[in-house]
């Protein structure tokens, strides 16, 4: 039997799984990696610690499909509609820049549930907090280091991490790449962002007209979204929830500030955007040390998925 490692729970990984197991026949042995304490990458949806219901993206917000994919991909669109993992955007965005053709989606049930059903429909078995440190070639095997336990040997390894993470890797792999291809994957560049999800008790009002808003004037904002209201949750059971994501060059400038500072920093500027916010009942800031590729430089790597355009990083 086969062994198949994917290295990173995101959507690239995730796809990459499932679409191994569908074109697949022979009996296969899939395992999915990620250093992380749960599935989704830059699609992360994260829960109150009071109320799992309720949730934020802290990653992409919407998902864009565009005319050329729209065509290419439809068979996607369709399942993940037909499964009600995905629903057209409805929600009012402020400042929102629209092309002709391109259509909205949300994840109603936030947007990792899109990395979740793929992981599932590939059966793989994934491991949580495994961080890949080294690989090299034993006896036509792969065998890959980990930061704690004992090695594993696969025959197919499947790397969908930032590249910068890819080129940090020991061992026999370091060899494999040329120089060449070392200088081209060098000049893929990363910009570097926060986000702040706010969760609030059940009954709060945040009154705005808006679900979501791009902030074109602060130098700490870049966009604000009242996440239920986004995906149409309305409940008076579970609290609102209320995402910030904070613009690039403020991301790059506090990189490698404390979260408790830079979290402070966001709220003192969020009272400019929305004075007299209640108080949250708990917080959860994300640093997105490799958020969107301004320069690809080439496409090998880049953790981007072939069929879907993840909204919500704004540039």
């Amino acid at each position: 039997m086969a062994r198949v490692l994917i290295v990173g729970a995101g959507v690239t990984g995730s796809l990459c799984a499932a679409l191994l197991r569908r074109q697949t026949s022979r009996p296969l042995y899939l395992a999915v990696w990620d250093k992380a304490e749960d599935s989704g990458g830059r699609m992360t949806t994260a829960s109150s610690p009071h109320n799992p219901q309720c949730t934020a993206d802290l990653g992409a917000q919407y998902i864009t499909c565009t005319p050329h994919y729209a065509k290419k991909h439809q068979r996607f669109y369709d399942e993940l509609l037909a499964h009600g993992i995905l629903r057209p955007l409805t929600s009012p965005i402020e400042g929102m820049v629209m092309k002709e053709g391109d259509c909205n989606f949300v994840a109603t049930q936030g947007i990792s549930s899109i990395i979740k059903h793929y992981l599932k429909e590939s059966g793989a078995e994934v491991y949580f907090r495994h961080r890949v440190t080294q690989i090299n070639l034993r006896n036509d095997k792969w065998e890959v280091s980990k930061q704690t336990g004992p090695p594993e040997q696969f025959d197919l390894i499947v790397l969908t991490m930032p590249v910068p993470q890819i080129l940090q890797l020991q061992g026999d792999i370091a060899n494999l790449i040329s120089e060449c291809q070392r200088q081209q994957l060098e000049a893929v560049s990363y910009s570097s962002r926060y986000a702040l999800g706010l969760f609030y008790e059940a009954g709060t009002k945040i009154d705005v007209p808006w679900a979501g808003q791009y902030i074109t004037s602060n130098p700490c904002i870049r966009f604000v979204s009242i996440d239920n209201k986004k995906r149409n949750i309305e409940s008076s059971e579970i609290g609102p929830s209320l995402v910030i994501h904070t613009t690039v060059p403020f991301g790059v400038t506090y990189l490698e500030h404390s979260i408790e500072d830079v979290q402070e920093l966001i709220f003192q500027q969020l009272e400019n955007i929305l004075p007299g916010l209640p108080q949250p009942i708990a917080t959860k800031c994300q640093k997105w040390r490799h958020s969107q590729v301004p320069s690809a430089g080439v496409i090998l790597g880049c953790g981007k998925s072939p069929w879907m355009t993840a909204t919500g990083f704004p540039i």
